[in-house]
């Protein structure tokens, strides 16, 4: 029997809602579904979720018991909660850390580390935010028992970074059916002023990985005057331009929208263009893919593993090679309907259940610490994880 507990700090009402919580939640929600089916499983592997402080996320699980920590800890948020409390509460069990850092304390773990970024593109991050991951991710990498990532291609990396050695990364790959429980928003595009076909979507990030700044270039040509630029996320015209680019007129940001109003936009779209310097998965382009929508890729970084031949490539250096596949999708509808239907295939095989049965598998198949040097078993232990969940 292998008994799990999840850090689930990303559930906590502080946490930013970025791709890698999304993968979290996706994760935890299958592997419930997973646990739920399969009785057997089930005993195998009695699993636990700790929030911090005394208030508990509104998420009906069937086998996942999910608790919070206690009011005593509210206080403790963040690192310390992470650092400090919970190896504490997670005593006795393997821990699940799912958001790029963990507990060095708790040896018994695996960490899903994402990527490598903060290494292979520091511009992207805060100074302070790339010291901390630098100081603790290969502590992790050598003190826990694997660490997780979600492609090959990162698993390279962590090696060459010297952030855990690659003999003791496993990849689990992203799913994306994620999409396929939303009811698009079919009225999104429209209400956005956006004409069937007659725009590319992508990412309003302005880190310097995603590379948007190419694309605001592209699409200044004249040759794409009537097509739109429609960028979905936080970063503003004004970001852009404090960081030197200028902004043509035919791009629309369209701030942070709902997934519904996402879906319905990508559905609608002549593309998504992600034209990312490098990327320790690219869950945008298979969204995209499952949605129907053609995707125009840079073949940097792990996407040539995740999208394959159900993708449109152009060089992230050349703004008229995007400006080229554009007008390709745009002009060719057998062109387009084709990358439809690859897309639609490659998605397919990327689920949150096959990821959550290969996380299964690790836990079970990987040595763990000694029993005898265990301590009392965090899901016997009711007295320490505070207010259960509701649910059996």
């Amino acid at each position: 029997m292998t008994e799990l507990v999840i850090n689930g700090k990303f559930l906590q009402r502080s946490a930013s809602r970025s791709g890698v919580h999304r993968v979290a939640y996706e994760l935890v929600l299958a592997l419930d579904a997973v646990l739920a089916r399969d009785a057997a499983l089930a005993r195998a592997h009695p699993c636990g979720l700790l929030v911090p402080g005394d208030w508990l996320p509104d998420i009906a699980f069937s086998h996942i018991r999910m608790h919070s920590v206690g009011r005593w800890s509210a206080a403790l948020k963040g690192i310390p909660w992470e650092q400090l409390v919970l190896p504490w509460q997670a005593r006795g069990a393997t821990l699940l850390n799912f958001c790029n850092l963990g507990p060095v304390l708790h040896r018994d773990a695996f960490t899903m580390i994402h990527d490598a970024q903060v290494h292979s593109s520091p511009a992207s991050y805060s100074r302070g935010f790339r010291a901390w991951y630098r100081l603790v991710q290969p502590r992790l990498g050598r003190r826990n028992r694997g660490i997780l990532t979600v492609s090959q291609y990162s698993r390279a990396q962590l090696d060459q970074y010297g952030v855990a050695d690659a003999a003791r990364s496993l990849v689990i790959h992203n799913g994306c059916d994620h999409v396929l429980r939303l009811v698009p928003d079919e009225d999104a595009a429209r209400d956005f002023g956006l004409a069937d076909g007659r725009f590319v979507v992508a990412l309003a990030n302005t880190q310097a990985h995603k590379n948007i700044g190419l694309l605001l270039q592209a699409f200044r040509s004249a040759r794409l005057g009537e097509m739109t630029l429609a960028l979905f996320g936080a970063a503003t015209r004004e970001d852009f331009e404090r960081q030197g680019h200028e902004v043509p007129p035919n791009v629309r940001f369209l701030g942070r929208i709902s997934d519904e109003q996402l879906a319905g936009v990508l559905r609608r779209a002549a593309a998504l263009a992600f034209p990312s310097l490098t990327e320790g998965f690219g869950l945008p382009p298979l969204e995209a893919m499952a949605l129907g929508c053609p995707v125009v890729a840079a073949p940097c970084g792990a996407l040539p593993e995740v999208c394959a031949k159900a993708a449109l490539w152009a060089d992230p250096h050349d703004a008229r090679a995007w400006e080229a596949q554009i007008l390709r999708l745009r002009d060719d509808p057998a062109l387009a309907g084709s990358l439809r239907e690859r897309g639609a295939r490659r998605a397919a095989l990327f689920t949150w259940e096959r990821a959550a049965r290969r996380l299964l598998e690790i836990a079970a198949a990987q040595p763990s610490w000694s029993a005898a040097g265990r301590g009392p078993s965090v899901l016997g232990a009711s007295r320490a994880l505070g207010k259960p969940s509701a649910g059996p």
